[in-house]
């Protein structure tokens, strides 16, 4: 195998593999990317055996055509430490050895044979259907803030995808939930599709938003049962589906809560923030003591101090009720307006959050006790 490269093309790739690759691999193949020089392109493939990675360079001049597999983070390394814009010469000539030569520098890096190395075949041509990046990653980033860490319920662990419908629109709905707060959100698809409900975990969320922050363009996504893939111009990414039955969250969408607050997006996202400060702690909680037009946000802490500050806000009721400051900022930092508007109930139940300029996301978060 033989080809030359340039640098920021194969860091690129390499960098993308990091997010794939686990440190600390009980197979050492798995530590490894497979370098497959052929047809004119080179094939960078990462896995963790839930998660595939692949991507093309086709801008690559190929010299013998060949495969083999090295330690991506070694790689990786030298790679991202060659000036960007520099050709890199890769070369294997039966010494179990990938060279790599780049100006003056010299490497030869340990390989593992490529049969080792795991990969799927599986068809997942028969429920395809394409989205634009844009709003692909609007649902995730919607959503991920809200998915659980908790292990012991593995079908919390990720946000659950589904096909729905409003009169004659068709949606791709998002939902994600840590039993403390939620998040849901949809957009509008072109056409009708064929897709069953899936819930897409959490390594895969992260590494799918890294990759669409890369790209404009159509996603093209297909699944089979306890697999998904998405297919992005130059890379592919596969992952393993959470098997496991996401709870009704419809239901747990208040629908009696008629207390509108309305105050500054902006105002209140700093504010929080600031008041927040003072604790070490987030689960401290930031105290709502809601009164006309007046809302004053508070936090005290034992041993670090306390912080008060008051806004001027549209309510017509009275109020004291606490949450977890940094559940608001996490919902706060994802609207679109210039406005956030919370509905309340009562102290003790969960509060809806809707975003004015965007009708088809709603949060709700419950509020802390005491």
């Amino acid at each position: 195998m033989k080809f030359n490269v340039n640098q920021q093309d194969i860091q690129k790739s390499l960098n993308y593999c990091q997010g794939i690759i686990e440190k600390r691999s009980t197979l050492p193949i798995l530590s490894n990317v497979l370098l497959n020089a052929s047809n004119s392109s080179l094939t960078i493939t990462a896995t963790d055996l839930d998660l595939i990675f692949i991507h093309k360079i086709s801008d690559v001049e190929i010299l013998e055509e060949g495969l083999t597999t090295t330690s991506s983070s070694i790689m990786y390394d030298i790679v991202r430490k060659i000036s960007s814009g520099k050709k890199i010469n890769f070369s294997t000539d039966g010494d179990n050895k990938l060279h790599l030569e780049s100006e003056k520098s010299v490497f030869n890096l340990n390989c593992i044979n490529p049969s080792e190395f795991p990969l799927t075949d599986e068809n997942f041509n028969q429920n395809d259907f394409l989205i634009e990046s844009k709003k692909l990653l609007k649902l995730l980033n919607k959503c991920k803030f809200s998915v659980s860490s908790d292990e012991t319920r593995h079908y919390l662990s990720g946000i659950f995808f589904h096909q729905s419908q409003i009169e004659d629109k068709i949606y791709l709905t998002a939902a994600a939930t840590d039993s403390h707060r939620m998040s849901v959100s949809k957009v509008n698809l072109k056409e009708n599709i064929d897709f069953e409900p899936i819930i897409l975990p959490k390594k895969c969320i992260f590494q799918l938003c890294s990759l669409l922050e890369d790209y404009e363009g159509e996603v093209k996504i297909s699944n089979i049962k306890s697999k998904i893939k998405f297919e992005l111009n130059n890379s592919i990414l596969i992952s393993k589906l959470i098997d496991g039955k996401f709870p009704n969250y419809v239901q747990v969408i208040p629908k009696e809560n008629q207390k509108k607050l309305e105050v500054d997006l902006k105002l209140f996202l700093d504010s929080v923030d600031r008041v927040a400060s003072v604790s070490l702690d987030k689960k401290d909680g930031v105290k709502f003591n809601l009164l006309k037009d007046t809302l004053n946000l508070s936090v005290n802490n034992a041993n670090s101090g306390d912080g008060k500050e008051t806004l001027s806000v549209k309510f017509d009721h009275e109020l004291d009720i606490s949450f977890n400051s940094r559940y608001l900022i996490e919902v706060a930092s994802q609207l679109d307006g210039d406005k956030i508007e919370m509905y309340f109930k009562d102290p003790g139940s969960p509060t809806l959050i809707k975003d004015p300029a965007d009708f088809n996301s709603i949060y709700v978060v419950m509020p802390m006790k005491g």
